[in-house]
């Protein structure tokens, strides 16, 4: 999954899977879905359509779902808030009612794009599996049902939390004589990202954060501004200690060549990935495609020690 020209909808969506697999609670204490099956509350909908995937990489615990909702019409449906169903399987009653709410994803005024915000779920998840949802835009005049499946992994070769991230050497705006062209495909350039690499952060013993991103080859509607993102938190925090880095996804920068060692090193089969790392040289948070300026705050901030 790679950036994109054309972004769209974020909602907050916190939902803990429960019975068997999690734990959680039902909207209002009552019975999800007032009883019905996930299909039959898909079916509700004036238009039945599935979600735009935002991320595809999931394993138990904390699982980070993003994705877009759009009309029969491919519009995004961005309303102020969103009823949420989970279950195992579609033919199945939900364990799980929640509600959604938008959040900003890039840098507002700073791109054009038919939408800037992505539905982003939270679900706490504790067994490899399938998992299906539907979210229902709710607050205005669409009336948009989207069912959306997840496959939790029983393993994850990419560094979670709590894990020791790679020592590696990612090209530095030294390492290269100056030429940016080289570290990165931004326009113009994101110079304050090329300063440090990952090996000399970690020997460093200092936070940092690294996205793994390529600007120019951006072709989703779900990843975002994510560089931009980064580099936008960055100045927040200058000063803090922390450190932030950027790391093209292609060897030599060209697609036709495929993912470059960084990627290897770190697992990743897709892009963009986010990593906030603490001063142990552990992953304290990350995210798969885009994210927000108030999620990557919050997260460096708890390693950053830095008041709200």
């Amino acid at each position: 999954m790679r950036p994109v020209a054309a972004l769209i909808a974020v909602s907050c969506l916190f939902l803990a899977a429960c019975g068997g697999s999690g734990g959680g609670a039902s909207r209002a204490g009552g019975v999800p879905g007032g009883g019905k099956t996930l299909e039959q509350l898909w079916r509700d909908g004036g238009d039945d359509v599935a979600v735009v995937p935002g991320t595809d990489h999931y394993v138990p615990g904390d699982v980070r779902v993003s994705f877009l909702v759009l009309d029969s019409q491919g519009r995004p449906v961005i309303l102020p808030t969103a009823r949420v169903w989970v279950a195992r399987g579609r033919s199945e009653k939900p364990f799980l009612e929640t509600t959604a709410k938008p959040e900003r994803i890039g840098i507002p005024g700073e791109q054009e794009a038919d939408s800037t915000h992505i539905y982003v779920a939270h679900i706490r998840v504790r067994e490899p599996g399938t998992y299906w949802y539907v979210a229902a835009p709710e607050g205005g005049r669409e009336d948009v049902h989207a069912v959306g499946q997840l496959q939790v992994l029983a393993e994850d070769p990419v560094p979670g939390v709590g894990d020791p991230v790679p020592d590696s050497v990612t090209p530095t705006l030294a390492k290269v004589g100056g030429n940016a062209a080289k570290v990165t495909t931004r326009v113009p350039p994101d110079l304050p990202l090329l300063r440090y690499s990952v090996a000399g952060s970690l020997r460093a013993h200092v936070p940092f954060v690294v996205t793994f991103a390529t600007p120019k080859f951006c072709t989703s509607r779900t990843c975002g501004p994510v560089v931009d993102v980064v580099e936008k938190v960055a100045q927040s925090f200058e000063g803090s200690g922390v450190r932030f880095i950027h790391v093209e996804v292609y060897a030599g920068n060209d697609p036709a060549r495929g993912y470059n060692r960084w990627m290897r090193e770190w697992h990743l089969l897709t892009e963009p990935w986010t990593f906030v790392v603490n001063a142990q040289g552990r992953v304290a948070s990350r995210f798969q495609g885009t994210v927000s300026v108030a999620e990557l705050e919050q997260a460096v901030r708890a390693v950053a020690g830095k008041p709200s």
